[in-house]
């Protein structure tokens, strides 16, 4: 890779992203075998440190991991000595001190695994960073299209929600485009960034058009926790002008495929009768999450072609 760190989509080339992808198959194909296993981290170590709550990204790095039969560490700030009151960079020190190899962070504050990947000799992976971006989140909807479309150059992709609290939406955008789709962002107003023609998405206000011939529909989850103020009347609101319904989904193509980064809301950014559908590549998503991260810690590991 052209960076020994994944901090965000930028690292990466469109070389580096198509090379991630195809290894990342390799270990799709590992993660289906009765015996999940292989020896290719033996001997590497791995923190997942994480100051936010997480099921699907946790998890899959944890599982990533151990099914390269490397040594993993979970640490949760819920359990680690920031709860008395340590800083980042006490604990990045102290765990730099034990000589791991890959560091995985997710954190709430938006550059914090740069400040990590600036004081550790470790490599280090952004499992989200505030409202930057989610890279790992990326690939992972990247090789769901793949999987789907056989390619993604041509595509048009709309990403609809809440936007302007999204890391998955920015990574999502600039991966997309790296390798060859369109986007569309659409949300309500007060839910885009402050300047969002600077990601070289079309950027709407209303679903509708949006949605209009799209291959790919990615519905966003409304980021609650990081809603600082008054961003739309009601959620009943919202769903009636935002959420994703069938009756909204024939405006696209007839074999698009419908995506969610979790966890869902259901009723208010996707319907059941969508989130159900056959349409749907949600869990998709989820079982593509550790492939990805499989490929992602080899290759910064050390890892050359994945031989397994």
């Amino acid at each position: 890779m052209s960076s020994r760190h994944l901090l965000s989509i930028r690292d990466l080339t469109s070389e580096d992203a198509i090379t991630l992808l195809d290894s990342a198959s390799a270990f799709w194909e590992l993660s289906r075998r009765s015996i999940k296993k292989a020896p290719t981290l033996r001997g590497k170590t791995i923190i997942n440190l994480f100051f936010e709550n997480s099921t699907r990204t946790r998890t899959s790095f944890e599982l990533a991991g151990k099914r390269l039969s490397a040594d993993v560490i979970n640490i949760s700030v819920q359990s680690s000595s920031a709860k008395k009151g340590e800083s980042l960079r006490d604990t990045v020190a102290t765990l730099d001190a034990m000589h791991p190899d890959v560091c995985v962070i997710r954190h709430g504050a938006s550059g914090a695994p740069g400040f990590v990947a600036e004081r550790v000799n470790a490599a280090v992976v952004n499992a989200g960073d505030g409202l930057h971006e989610h890279p790992t989140q990326a690939l992972l909807d990247a090789f769901t299209i793949r999987q789907a479309k056989g390619d993604l150059e041509g595509l048009k992709i709309a990403i609809c929600g809440d936007v302007a609290h999204s890391r998955v939406a920015r990574s999502g955008t600039l991966l997309f485009q790296k390798l060859g789709a369109s986007v569309r962002l659409a949300g309500p107003r007060t839910m885009l960034p402050p300047q969002p023609e600077s990601l070289g998405a079309e950027v709407f206000d209303r679903i509708e058009p949006a949605l209009e011939g799209a291959d790919v529909v990615m519905m966003l989850r409304i980021q609650q926790e990081r809603l600082a103020g008054t961003y739309f009347a009601t959620l009943r609101e919202y769903a009636r002008e935002f959420g994703l319904n069938s009756t909204r989904l024939e405006l696209a193509k007839r074999d698009a495929i419908v995506m969610h980064p979790g966890p869902l809301n259901r009723g208010i950014e996707i319907n059941d009768d969508v989130a159900d559908s056959d349409r749907a590549v949600i869990l998709n998503q989820v079982e593509a999450g550790v492939a990805v991260r499989m490929a992602v810690l080899y290759r910064l590991a050390g890892g050359g072609e994945a031989r397994l």
